[in-house]
């Protein structure tokens, strides 16, 4: 499993064994896609966390804020020489 704390996100991990390698929250099999759709769709943080006990409002604030950066930063392609 890989962390992005080194980038400041501390509770967005990468596992290629989990959810394909999406990024999720903690290692736990929700995406990071999953929780900013929920939050897009209207649920509140109080509805999310009831149907998902197991997370926490920090782990929502910081997906959204994970996402909000991802959509932000420019992937370039690779130029071979």
């Amino acid at each position: 499993m890989t962390s992005t704390s080194s980038v400041g996100w501390d509770r967005i991990t990468f596992d290629p064994e989990v959810m394909g390698g999406k990024p999720c929250i903690r290692g736990l099999r929700v995406t990071v896609g999953a929780i900013v759709g929920l939050v897009a769709a209207g649920h509140t943080t109080a509805a999310i966390l009831a149907a998902y006990p197991y997370l926490e409002a920090d782990d929502i604030r910081e997906a959204l804020a994970y996402a909000a950066w991802r959509v932000e930063e420019r992937d370039l392609p690779l130029v071979r020489a």
